[in-house]
C-alpha cells in the first residue's frame, strides 16, 4: 500500500529516490495532479477522458463525456469534493471527484476553441485561473463557473498561471517568454518579468518555440521560478535544453538561469517548491524524462533522477515525498524522495 490520506509533509531526500508504482492508460498521457484529500492522482491523456487512480491499489476510474479532444489540466476545491478539467476543446469541465463513479456537473466553454493550457487556484479556494491559446487569462468563480474577469494583455498564448501565497496577485507566462503579475482583485497588471530566453524563433522553420512552461512561487513568497527550454536550434527536431530563470519577485530581477548540463532534448513541464527549500522540476523530451533537483543559491541542479521513459507532467504529493509523474508510453508513475523501504 502506498498512501492511504493525508500524511504529514516530510523533508525530501532526491538523492534516496525510488520508483514505488506505475499504472497504464489506453493513450499517452499528458498530466496529472494528486487531489488533496492525498488519495488519487488524476490524469490527462491523448484522448477524450480523464482518468482517476486511487494510489492504495492503482484502481482506475474513468471521467468521460466532458471533453472532445485531449485533456490538459487539472485543479481542485479545497476540500477536493470537486475536480476541474481543461482540455484543448476550450473546455472546462467540474467533476465530481470522490464519488465512486465522478459525474460531471457542469461544462463551460472557457477559451472559445483555444486550448486550455493551465489551471490554478486561489489560496482561499475561491477562485479558479485559467489560461489559453487565445491569449487570454480568465478568473472563475469555483464553486459555481461563472466568469469573473477577462484579463487581456499577452500577445501569444498563455502556458501557465499560479497564484501568489497571499492570493493577491497571479502570475502567467507565455510562449513570448513574458511573465505578467495581475492583481487578483481589478485585473490590472502590476509588472512584467523578461523570461524571454525561454522563448525562440527559427526564421528557417518559421515557428515560435519554447515559453514559459511552467511558474511556481516559493512558499515564503520572495522567488518566482519560471521554466521552460532555451538553445532551441532545431526546434522541429526537438533540440533545446530544459532552463529555469529564477526571479526576485522584491525587485523583479532575475537572479539567476539554472541549467541542468547534459540534457540537450527536454522541457521543463512543471515545477515545484519542495519543503527544504529546493525547487523540482520534470523534463521530458528527446533525452528521456528526468526529475531535476536545484538549490535556489546554484546554477546547475545538485542531483537529477531519470524516469523510465519520457515525462510531460509531474506533480507532488501532500506528504512532500511522493512524485506523480505522466508519460508519452501511457503509464502514470509514482516515484518516492526517501528511503526505500528494506
Amino acid at each position: 500500500m502506498l498512501l492511504t490520506a493525508l500524511s504529514p509533509v516530510e523533508v525530501p531526500d532526491p538523492k534516496l529516490a525510488w520508483a514505488a508504482a506505475q499504472w497504464a492508460h489506453d493513450r499517452p498521457l499528458i498530466s496529472c495532479r494528486f487531489d488533496p484529500s492525498g488519495q488519487f492522482v488524476f490524469c490527462g491523456s491523448e484522448d477524450r477522458v480523464a482518468e482517476r487512480f486511487r494510489l492504495s491499489d492503482g484502481a482506475k476510474v474513468l471521467l468521460t463525456g466532458g471533453h472532445e479532444t485531449w485533456v490538459n489540466a487539472f485543479a481542485f476545491s479545497a476540500d477536493g469534493s470537486v475536480v476541474v478539467s481543461g482540455g484543448c476543446d476550450g473546455r472546462l469541465c467540474w467533476w465530481t471527484a470522490a464519488a465512486e463513479t465522478p459525474q460531471l456537473i457542469r461544462t463551460v466553454q472557457a477559451h472559445g476553441t483555444a486550448w486550455v493550457r493551465a489551471l490554478a487556484v486561489s489560496p482561499d479556494g475561491t477562485l479558479l485561473a485559467s489560461g489559453g491559446n487565445d491569449n487570454m487569462v480568465r478568473l472563475w468563480n469555483l464553486a459555481d463557473g461563472v466568469l469573473v474577469r477577462e484579463i487581456p494583455g499577452h500577445e501569444k498564448h498563455v502556458y501557465s498561471v499560479t497564484f501568489h501565497p497571499d492570493g493577491k496577485s497571479l502570475f502567467s507566462g507565455d510562449l513570448g517568454g513574458s511573465v505578467r503579475q495581475w492583481d487578483v482583485q481589478t485585473g490590472a497588471e502590476q509588472r512584467k518579468l523578461d523570461a524571454t530566453p525561454l522563448f525562440s524563433y527559427n526564421g528557417g522553420q518559421q515557428v515560435d518555440f519554447g515559453g514559459v512552461r511552467a511558474l511556481a512561487v516559493s512558499p515564503d513568497g520572495k522567488r518566482l521560478a519560471a521554466g521552460g527550454l532555451y538553445k532551441a536550434s532545431n526546434p522541429l527536431g526537438a533540440v533545446h535544453e530544459p532552463l529555469v530563470i529564477l526571479f526576485s519577485l522584491e525587485t523583479g530581477a532575475a537572479e539567476r538561469q539554472q541549467l541542468a548540463e547534459g540534457i540537450t532534448q527536454g522541457v521543463l513541464w512543471r515545477l515545484v517548491w519542495l519543503a527544504d527549500g529546493s525547487l523540482m522540476g520534470i523534463s521530458g523530451g528527446g533525452s528521456g524524462g528526468w526529475l531535476l533537483f536545484w538549490k535556489p543559491d546554484a546554477d546547475k541542479d545538485y542531483h537529477r533522477f531519470q524516469l523510465a521513459s519520457l515525462a510531460r507532467d509531474m506533480d507532488l504529493h501532500t506528504d512532500g515525498i511522493t512524485v506523480a509523474t505522466a508519460h508519452y508510453d501511457r503509464h502514470v508513475r509514482i516515484t518516492k524522495l526517501n528511503a526505500k523501504p528494506a
